[in-house]
């Protein structure tokens, strides 16, 4: 090395280890490794406010470990799907040829949308995110495909709005360079000779503002996920070592191959549980176990299933945790969750009606028949039974009132009309929704 070269990086050095300590030092006599590589790296596309693409990587990774193989991760959002989505969605549309068009897309043998939505649900709250392929061909019926957001590498935006992405950058298999699909844009609906350009959307849930990726429900409790399990599996190898023991057999015995004698002929005949064992006074017999106290462990536990319960918005009896024994306490906090949950079904049919009219409006510049502007309306089942009994009592007791006052001139058929069917959760036909 230069020794000029080398002075000026001693001085360099010098003057670091001045202002930060021994820090600079320690630091640079690490070993380089995978786990500390990419430590305090930021790649020049993404955002201030999104995840590192490693550490984003690894917590999807995370998450889908957690589904396939932890009961309890994969309960959580087996019920979010089951609440927001299980119900299934159904569209509404008032054009004849719009509609008939909607029915041919839903039921496509390579589509079947209606299998495809709880597949929707459980990628949006494992991942965060959600990537449609779009395909359409000549005819103009599109083919939906779901892209595993552990596939896609970088996301791509104009640089005075996030929100209005232009592309994605896609991993692939093997050893070929990465491909780059476009989001979609109206713009870009034009049918060549083999159908239209394949394009891809993007949908997010749990996306702070000014962010380009979504988290998955299961991100913020992996790590107590993991506690559990570990503690689980802790408390069940305490409560095996605790039925343990060994019969320890004291007495006189005038030379060691005569105590190996005793040891052989017992240990070849060991008294059997709930026997009787007759002993003369020679010989005093006692049992050696382990002394664990583990009893008092339970309220770890269930500490544990506090925490991710609440992160997960989850009461403790969804988690199979009879919090308590009151039928009232544990509709109470069944609320909120209900409350989640159709928040997560509200996300979905609005995600899916983007969808619908993604696909009309390129089916709508080969066939007129299909009326790109029509309004289409996605709606999910009910999220919990209690709700319409709650509605039910809400739309009888505002009749009442709402009668007594249209019959004093109060107000008129409307907006009697128009209190009934908002107390019952309903909208008013010939509406738009609220």
């Amino acid at each position: 090395m230069n020794p000029w070269f080398k002075a000026r990086l001693q001085a360099i050095f010098s003057r670091q280890e001045k202002a930060a300590g021994n820090s600079a030092r320690i630091g640079l006599s690490l070993v380089e490794s995978e786990n500390n590589f990419l430590t305090g790296a930021q790649s020049a596309s993404s955002l201030p406010r999104d995840r590192q693409a490693y550490d984003r990587l690894q917590t999807m990774l995370d998450s889908l470990d957690a589904w396939r193989y932890n009961p309890l991760a994969r309960r959580i959002i087996e019920l979010t799907t089951q609440y927001a989505a299980g119900g299934g969605l159904h569209f509404s549309c008032a054009n004849e040829g719009t509609r008939r068009f909607l029915d041919q897309f839903w039921t496509h043998r390579l589509n079947k949308m209606n299998l495809k939505i709880n597949q929707f649900c459980d990628e949006l709250s494992l991942s965060g995110n959600l990537f449609l392929l779009l395909s359409t061909d000549a005819a103009g019926m599109s083919y939906v495909r779901v892209v595993p957001a552990t596939d896609v590498a970088e996301i791509s935006s104009r640089e005075n709005d996030v929100e209005q992405e232009l592309s994605f950058l896609l991993k692939t298999q093997g050893l070929s360079a990465e491909t780059s699909v476009p989001a979609y844009r109206p713009e870009m609906d034009e049918p060549g000779n083999e159908g239209f350009r394949d394009v891809m959307l993007h949908f997010a849930v749990n996306r702070p503002s000014g962010s380009q990726w979504g988290e998955g429900d299961l991100t913020p409790v992996l790590k107590w996920l993991a506690r559990y399990s570990s503690w689980l599996e802790d408390r069940v190898r305490l409560n095996r070592f605790r039925n343990a023991f060994v019969y320890v057999v004291k007495a006189h015995f005038s030379s060691e191959n005569e105590r190996n004698a005793r040891q052989l002929q017992l240990t070849a005949n060991p008294p059997a549980p709930g026997s009787i064992l007759v002993t003369d006074e020679s010989e005093e017999w006692s049992v050696l176990a382990p002394r664990l106290e583990a009893l008092d462990a339970s309220s770890d536990g269930l500490a544990i299933k506090k925490m991710i319960a609440a992160g997960v918005g989850l009461p403790l009896h969804f988690l199979a945790e009879p919090e308590s024994s009151t039928k009232t306490t544990a509709e109470a906090a069944g609320s909120p969750t209900y409350r989640r949950f159709g928040e997560r079904q509200r996300f979905l049919c609005a995600m899916v009606e983007e969808l619908l009219r993604v696909a009309v409006r390129r089916r709508s510049l080969v066939d007129f028949s299909v009326d790109r502007e029509e309004p289409i309306r996605v709606e999910g089942g009910d999220v919990s039974a209690r709700d319409n009994r709650e509605l039910a009592e809400a739309g009888d007791r505002i009749q009442t009132v709402a009668a007594g006052l249209l019959d004093r001139g109060a107000i008129d058929q409307n907006e009697y009309l128009r209190l009934v069917y908002r107390f019952m959760g309903e909208r008013l036909p010939g509406k738009p929704a609220a």
